[in-house]
């Protein structure tokens, strides 16, 4: 009998808690906040360095963010994954692997480059037929440096699945990541190959990049692309370039998440 009393006033404390959360609940819903986006996960194929005339392989990450909804502001279009319009917000990221002489004999006497891993983020504009979009990354490990893509894409639906995609590029690099990629110190041409060179920034390379998507799924889909990049300016002119012609192709697997809050 003593403790009725108390479990009666915990009862109707829970209660009372919950009614006021019903409120805060609503609201949220009302808000309908929501952040769409996603992830591409596979393998690449590029040169084994930047001017290299040999293949190599990496792993392939990339990130977009198809539509965000945060009170008044909002990008993108969430109940429509396949076909984004108007300004939109994209994230970017890249890998690129250590260069070394040990695995590169024809660089014996150059400083080895460390693995950089790029972050960024950039905008795009997209309408049914076309998107133009604009990234900077700056690599938070190894070149320590700013580094942008430009790019366009005309683009075919055949059918609600799959997507077909064709466009030009362009690669600018700072000094600072000309130098460390393309550029000879005079230490080094003294114990290398190479005549000293000092590279400068700017556009790095141009070129074309095809692609294709089938989505499996709402949530699921395949993605596979081929580029072309031909080095230019100090890129093209470095001693250590022995191609001007980069191609690279990649493969992998997509999934769209809907994250509602």
């Amino acid at each position: 009998m003593p403790r009725r009393p108390k479990e009666n006033l915990m009862s109707r404390l829970a209660l009372a808690s919950v009614a006021a959360l019903l409120p805060l609940q609503a609201l949220a819903q009302e808000a309908g906040n929501r952040f769409a986006f996603s992830l591409r996960a596979g393998l690449e194929a590029r040169p084994g360095y930047f001017g290299s005339d040999e293949v190599a392989a990496s792993p392939d990450l990339a990130f977009s963010l198809d539509s965000l909804s945060l009170g008044p502001l909002s990008f993108g279009d969430p109940d429509s994954p396949a076909v984004q319009e108007g300004f939109g917000l994209r994230g970017s990221f890249r890998y690129l692997p250590e260069r070394s002489a040990d695995d590169y004999e024809e660089l014996a006497g150059l400083n080895d480059v460390d693995g950089a891993f790029e972050l960024g983020a950039g905008l795009s504009y997209a309408q049914p037929w076309w998107e133009a979009f604009a990234v900077v990354r700056y690599g938070v490990t190894g070149h320590e440096s700013l580094v942008a893509d430009l790019g366009m894409d005309l683009i075919a639906r055949p059918s609600d699945r799959l997507s077909l995609r064709l466009g030009p590029r362009a690669f600018i690099g700072s000094d600072d990541f000309a130098q460390t990629y393309f550029g000879v110190t005079g230490a080094e041409a003294a114990t290398s190959a190479f005549s000293a060179f000092d590279a400068e920034g700017g556009i790095l390379s141009a070129g074309l990049e095809a692609s294709v998507e089938y989505r499996l799924s709402d949530p699921w889909g395949i993605e596979a692309g081929l580029r072309l990049d031909r080095l230019r300016n100090d890129a093209a002119a470095s001693p250590i370039t022995t191609e001007d012609n980069q191609l690279s192709a990649f493969v992998g697997v997509t999934r769209r998440f809907d994250l509602r809050f």
